[in-house]
């Protein structure tokens, strides 16, 4: 196979084209109004992957740029969390669950040296960590929000019968918002048995042994699922708290 699992060329740029078509096929013929969103994802993926491959070459090499390209990481996180999270200002809140389940868990990782102090290394774990509080963040909030609109009367209940609002928030929303936390707890139960994540494959492709490689996609799934859980417990406090708002929920 050599050293590497894609080749490049015509056939990967083949293979790019029938899989975006199949998936603009499948949401047009099940009407699900999606199918220009996939596309643009599609093409926003090829276009950013590749600036970020060549601006990940320059600031590998240097501790400060690496620190900076993980602060971009964050404001992006942020900026998509706090959109699909609610129109309204109050989602830029978003900021503290992903930088409170990321920070922690980055701290760990480099002070403990199981991740070396370096820009090539950094990098990917910071990104993985960070889109997966991202994730957890925008879901957790999204859910939480929706079951307080669409519960409003149980949340009334709660008030009429003594409960503070944080209180018949959580009573309403919590089990809702939890549900964000299904995705990395079966893909960390399953891991190895039904996929091999990226942790693993790129040790393996940089030359790593498997044990090297299962080490670090265990560090990686450990971390994000602790960064997600501190994610999620802190996006639901914030809504709960009547902190991330949506304008119809005023």
């Amino acid at each position: 196979m050599g050293s590497s699992t894609i080749n490049l060329g015509w056939g990967l740029g083949a293979a790019l084209v029938v899989l975006v078509a199949v998936a603009v096929g499948a949401a047009t013929a099940g009407r699900l109004g999606v199918a220009r969103q996939v596309v643009t994802a599609a093409v926003r993926a090829c276009l950013q992957l590749a600036a970020v491959s060549a601006v990940i070459v320059a600031v590998v090499g240097s501790l400060w740029l690496t620190a900076a390209f993980v602060v971009l990481m964050f404001g992006a996180a942020l900026w998509t969390s706090a959109r699909r999270m609610s129109p309204d200002r109050s989602a830029l809140l978003s900021a503290i669950p992903i930088a409170a389940g990321t920070l922690p868990v980055l701290t760990v990782a480099l002070g403990s040296a199981a991740v070396p102090m370096t820009g090539i290394a950094i990098v990917p774990v910071a990104g993985i960590i960070i889109g997966g509080t991202m994730t957890a963040t925008s879901q957790a909030g999204r859910r939480a929000l929706d079951e307080i609109h669409t519960r409003h009367g149980e949340y009334e209940a709660g008030l009429s019968i003594g409960l503070r609002e944080r209180d018949a928030a959580l009573h309403v929303c919590r089990a809702a918002a939890t549900q964000a936390l299904i995705p990395p707890m079966d893909q960390t139960r399953t891991v190895g048995l039904v996929t091999l994540p990226g942790a693993f494959v790129g040790v393996l492709l940089g030359s790593g042994d498997p044990v090297q490689a299962g080490a670090a996609q265990l560090l990686v799934l450990i971390g994000l699922l602790a960064a997600e859980v501190i994610a999620v417990l802190i996006t639901l406090e914030l809504v709960a708290r009547g902190l991330i708002t949506r304008p119809t929920d005023r």
